[in-house]
């Protein structure tokens, strides 16, 4: 019986030590919330600076009722408005601990004013100082006063949860965010500064911030005699990187490729103006690809009778000219309509509604 007992207090104790630390991530959340919370009930504080008791004789409400300004009637209208009512995280911390903002406002507030350390931080402990993490709000690394040596985020900062280790901002690597990252040297290093700059678009590693303080040029740039690296042009290759029916755009460590104007037959550039030769249906004309009118040629290319051409951007069509349609591939003459037919006997025999009043008066 006593072994029984004793297995079962053992269970109970787990199960409350479980949910008593949680996951860090529900930790960190309940700051969230409680830092939430504390900063509505200061944008309420703000909205009701200016309020009354709302009847029609403030100063005797005031002398008989204690002021508006530091009421238990104040206090009710901030804390109903501090969570949305489908936050059911924020409802449930305030509903938990509404008592400690009962005593802040009547007891603490005074030699208390920051609210969030006094009941996040202080109070309830879900929360720690800034530039603090963890169960006992240990430092960061850097110090509390420069997490990360000022050049990263701490895991955890600000909360009971996370781990303390650093995520270095862009530029910074390590475990203390004090070594420069590639592509960016160290301008200024001790042992608690760093500041690292970013090398030159050519570089992958540098000593400075120049193209000729390059250690290694990146792809797309060559080292010339002076060792500084130079952009390579891509579009002066034999043969040229780009499709015939595309031009070549040289950019710094790199090149694209753009479709030519379709009345050019291969393109040096954009436009009609830098074709290197015209596409079918145009011609040269002071440098620049125009459409060829086939219509106005010598020769007829619309050649079966009652034809007509049509000029159309680089081509033409042929089509059968005005009273005549196409039947079997030669155009016909169309049968003109004939106005004069009479209406159908249906309708004849229908009788207007002028016609069906003079019956049925005669009726």
């Amino acid at each position: 019986m006593l072994l029984s007992e004793t297995v079962n207090l053992l269970f109970s104790l787990l199960f409350m030590l479980s949910i008593g630390h949680g996951t860090t991530k529900d930790v960190k959340a309940l700051c969230s919330t409680c830092k939430q919370i504390t900063e509505n009930f200061n944008k309420g504080f703000e909205r009701t600076a200016n309020k009354n008791f709302g009847g029609g004789n403030t100063a005797w409400e005031e002398r008989k009722l204690s002021k508006y300004e530091t009421s238990e009637i104040r206090l009710v209208e901030i804390v109903e408005g501090l969570c949305d009512s489908s936050n059911f995280e924020c409802n449930h911390m305030v509903e938990e601990h509404e008592e400690h903002f009962e005593t802040w406002w009547f007891k603490r507030k005074a030699k208390y004013p920051d609210l969030h350390h006094w009941f996040c931080i202080e109070t309830i402990k879900v929360c720690c100082p800034k530039g603090t993490f963890g169960p006992d709000c240990n430092s960061c690394v850097g110090g509390s006063e420069r997490p990360c040596h000022g050049n990263g985020r701490c895991d955890g900062d600000g909360t009971r949860g996370g781990n303390g280790k650093c995520s270095c901002d862009g530029g910074y690597e390590g475990e203390f965010c004090l070594d420069c990252a590639e592509r960016y040297f160290s301008e200024e290093r001790n042992d608690t500064f760093s500041l690292c700059k970013e090398c030159h678009p050519s570089c992958t590693k540098c000593s400075g911030g120049t193209a000729q303080d390059c250690e290694e040029c990146k792809d797309g740039w060559e080292e010339d005699q002076e060792g500084s690296c130079i952009d390579i042009d891509e579009c002066s290759k034999d043969p040229p990187p780009c499709d015939n029916a595309e031009y070549c755009l040289n950019t710094d460590g790199s090149y694209s490729c753009s479709v030519c104007d379709s009345r050019c037959s291969g393109c040096k550039g954009p436009g009609p103006g830098n074709c290197s030769a015209c596409s079918e249906g145009y011609a040269d004309e002071e440098g620049t690809c125009k459409d060829v009118n086939e219509c106005e040629q010598t020769e007829a290319v619309c050649t079966q009778e009652h034809q007509e051409c049509v000029n159309t951007r680089g081509s033409y069509k042929c089509q059968c000219a005005s009273g005549f349609g196409e039947q079997e591939g030669l155009c016909v003459q169309q049968p003109e309509a004939d106005d004069s037919q009479e209406q159908p006997e249906s309708d004849a025999e229908v009788p207007n509604a002028a016609q069906q009043l003079a019956e049925h008066d005669d009726l």
